[in-house]
């Protein structure tokens, strides 16, 4: 019998601005809906080569009153190219990337759940497992970023407590 091996389930943290594109935008669609205008090669990679069909991630406002967790949702399907970074009347235009070779990947995502209230950046930075969190760590600027299976279960027991 052949040796099946499974990949497994990975955690992300995906920011966007609320007033571009937030929770309700996802929860509005009905459907899954795509993350795109991701243009950090760090974050490229993310979505390109790491991240799976079905990983788990969290939603997150960013520059927001407070800025913080509102839900999570999941992946959905395979990575493909963004195609924003060819329309040249999206502010994520970028004429440099050649079709034949795509500099930018977006992915699909579909809602799971809106938390009941944001876990806001001071929470997560005050609350005890969450110290070496990527989002509250000084300087850490990405809108993808990995979440380890401890955190996930932490940010989710805050959720709903």
């Amino acid at each position: 019998m052949p040796e099946v091996h499974f990949e497994p389930m990975r955690y992300w943290l995906m920011k966007s601005e609320p007033d571009v594109y937030g929770i309700d935008h996802l929860i509005a669609a009905g459907k899954p809906d795509m993350w795109e205008g991701c243009r950090n090669y760090t974050v490229r990679n993310f979505l390109r080569d790491e991240m799976q069909d079905g990983d788990l991630a969290f939603f997150y406002h960013s520059n927001a009153d407070p800025s913080g967790i509102v839900g999570t949702m999941k992946v959905v399907g395979d990575p493909y190219p963004d195609p924003t970074q060819w329309d040249p009347s999206s502010k994520y235009h970028d004429p440099k990337s050649p079709r034949d070779n795509p500099r930018w990947f977006a992915r699909d995502v579909q809602f799971l759940s809106k938390f009941p209230r944001t876990i806001s950046l001071a929470e997560l930075r005050e609350t005890p497992g969450l110290e070496e969190m990527l989002v509250v760590r000084k300087g850490q600027r990405l809108s993808v970023m990995p979440v380890t299976p401890e955190e996930w279960k932490i940010v989710n027991r805050l959720a709903n407590a």
